[in-house]
């Protein structure tokens, strides 16, 4: 059995998107995942990562976020 584990859960505040973090962790063991699931009204986009990409993709996120103008 796969077990789910919610890590966050965000509102994008001009689209209404929900955006859910969960860990993924499989019965079998290996490595854990991250899965992105956005919700768009009723369209639904899912993928899983792995921890190299979440921390390169997590890592671009702050520069960009970062380098912008602070209201």
């Amino acid at each position: 059995m796969t077990r789910l584990t919610p890590l966050a859960k965000l509102r994008a505040p001009l689209g209404a998107q929900e955006i859910e973090l969960q860990q993924i962790d499989f019965e079998g063991g290996g490595m854990s995942l991250l899965r992105t699931r956005i919700r768009e009204g009723s369209r639904f986009t899912i993928f899983d990562i792995d921890p190299v990409t979440a921390r390169a993709w997590g890592e671009a996120l702050l520069q960009w976020a970062q380098a912008q103008p602070r209201e």
